[in-house]
């Protein structure tokens, strides 16, 4: 066996797990970008025929994940309903250590 191979394998042994996170296929996570890029998004799962879109944010992209919802609900589409809306709190470390709050938010809209 190459060096480099046993060091590969040394490193493989050696690495921590790669955490992996369960995305719904029909989820629109919000940011930073303007509303109108995630109202897009929506739009687009809905006429791919999507029954139902999650939208969830955290933080300060609360008010954004709502204001998109909105959007989608007022001018776009007219025959939207919200299914739910689940809030939340997530435990967050940061990079000193500090452990702080982070607010959630998942609004779960369908289409009629």
């Amino acid at each position: 066996m190459t060096e480099e191979k046993k060091m590969e394998e040394k490193h493989e042994k050696n690495a921590k797990p790669k955490k992996t996170v369960q995305v719904n296929e029909n989820m629109v996570l919000i940011g930073r970008k303007p509303v109108m890029n995630y109202v897009v998004a929506c739009l687009t799962f809905f006429n791919s025929g999507a029954e139902k879109v999650v939208v969830k944010a955290r933080g300060q992209a609360i008010s954004r994940a709502v204001d998109t919802v909105e959007l989608l609900r007022r001018v776009f589409m007219k025959d939207l309903q919200l299914q739910g809306i689940s809030i939340g709190t997530e435990e967050v470390t940061r990079g000193e250590g500090q452990k702080t709050n982070v607010s959630t938010i998942e609004i779960t809209v369908t289409k009629l």
